[in-house]
């Protein structure tokens, strides 16, 4: 197993195995892309003027001291997997060019706690997908029961709707109660004001690589060779404002306000040890979304809450991607198929992520059966739906021998409605002391 002279615990997210990639500032500095080893950060754009990535495509482009990795992303699979390789040979313990050059040690590796994280792309476009199986059928059953829980269309297509880019933010990014409209089912009329049933969303991202031309479809063949890498993401959902509006065309204001998202980029490369089947899909998909190759990924996923009173997080759900019915091939090429251009950087996310035991629920609406069955805290308070000052966190790892491809975590904090309006509100149970 290969080892790196930077020494990494066998629990740790960023070994030698995995080399994610993100973009980093620290003080003084503009902001430029790094990879993670262990507790640190290398500064990809050191060892690119350094000359040490010559011969991999990317050298010499500028691409590792921009601010985004979108320039990366556009190079493709060739040119992403000649970094990568280098990247492993320059880091494992029997290299000495970086091992032994102080110079460039000292100038290129930055604690991680010592530096601030970005967003590691600017996001052009952001596609939800709902993609889990039993996310889709917990939800069915709750507004239609039992016998109409899917709709007639989910098991022919990968279902999915065009998010808002704008709000996409990073891990450590505090998110504001959102207002709206809601109609509580004993009202007459709508009503304005806080989110009473604010939620989070379980899910996987992926980032687009070079796209395809406007009329050209990504074929399922070739899919993957558009993932340049995964994120966390937590997509946070208004259920009651979107219980109000999302007839006839979808969310909206109940999915625009916030998605947050990890910073470290994971290779699809470095998830290919932990490639597995997924669901098997009946009725068999049309032609366009018909492949033989395992398109699932073993990827652990735990979610944790800590509130304001609370010592400690509290674990309230383990899922794994592995559930996915629709893969990430299946979605790019449904995506496409209609002559829909894919850019870099954009970004995809797969909807919650359910599996088949209630403690696998990849949100509150099915963790507490849209509000009846309260989540009980180790501090004995309970949670129905997310309160203010609640802190969320999300985070992913996939489980080698002696060794962990890991996502880090997405974590956020939720901050109290500010009110810029004169309209009657509602009266908030979180917020009224």
């Amino acid at each position: 197993m290969k080892h790196s002279f930077i020494t990494t615990k066998t629990d740790s997210h960023f070994p030698i195995q995995n080399l994610p990639y993100g973009i980093f500032q620290k003080k003084g500095l503009s902001p430029r892309v790094g990879t993670a080893i262990g507790d640190y950060v290398l500064d990809l754009s050191v060892i690119d003027e350094a000359g040490l990535l010559d011969g991999t495509g990317a050298e010499a482009k500028n691409i590792f001291s921009a601010t985004s990795l979108n320039g990366f992303m556009a190079l493709g699979r060739p040119v992403w997997s000649a970094v990568r390789s280098k990247l492993q040979y320059l880091l494992d313990a029997d290299t000495p060019d970086i091992r032994d050059n102080s110079a460039i040690r000292s100038k290129g590796f930055h604690l991680i706690a010592d530096v601030e994280m970005l967003l590691p792309a600017d996001i052009g476009d952001y596609t939800d997908f709902y993609a889990s199986k039993e996310h889709a059928t917990n939800v069915g059953i709750m507004f239609r029961g039992k016998e109409n829980a899917l709709m007639p269309n989910w098991t022919h297509l990968p279902v999915g709707y065009h998010g808002r880019a704008s709000s996409v933010v990073i891990s450590g990014t505090d998110i504001r109660r959102p207002q709206g409209q809601m109609k509580p089912v004993d009202a007459a009329s709508p009503l304005f004001g806080p989110c009473l049933q604010l939620d989070f969303e379980l899910e996987l991202g992926w980032f687009i690589g070079p796209g395809n031309e406007m009329g050209e479809p990504v074929s399922i063949e070739n899919a993957e060779d558009q993932i340049f890498g995964l994120v966390l993401v937590n997509d946070w959902s208004a259920r009651d404002i979107q219980a109000w509006e999302y007839q006839p065309l979808g969310p909206f204001l109940a999915k625009n306000f916030a998605t947050s998202i990890s910073p470290w980029v994971v290779p699809l490369d470095a998830l290919e040890p932990f490639r597995t089947a997924g669901p098997k899909q009946d009725p068999a998909p049309l032609p366009y979304l018909q492949t033989n190759k395992a398109g699932a990924f073993d990827i652990n996923l735990e979610v944790s809450l800590q509130g304001e009173r609370m010592a400690l997080p509290h674990r309230i759900t383990t899922s794994n991607f592995r559930y996915l019915y629709w893969s990430m091939a299946q979605q790019i090429a449904h995506h496409t198929v209609g002559g829909c251009n894919l850019r870099p950087g954009d970004l995809l996310a797969s909807g919650t992520i359910s599996g088949p035991e209630k403690e696998s629920r990849g949100s509150l609406l099915e963790l507490t059966w849209r509000g009846t069955e309260p989540i009980l805290m180790e501090n004995e308070e309970k949670r129905v739906w997310l309160e203010d000052g609640d802190q969320l966190t999300i985070t992913g790892w996939c489980q080698g021998e002696g060794y962990r491809i890991g996502f880090g975590e997405v974590t956020s904090r939720v901050l109290p409605v500010e009110h810029h309006h004169q309209t009657k509100q509602l009266i908030h149970p979180y917020t009224k002391k």
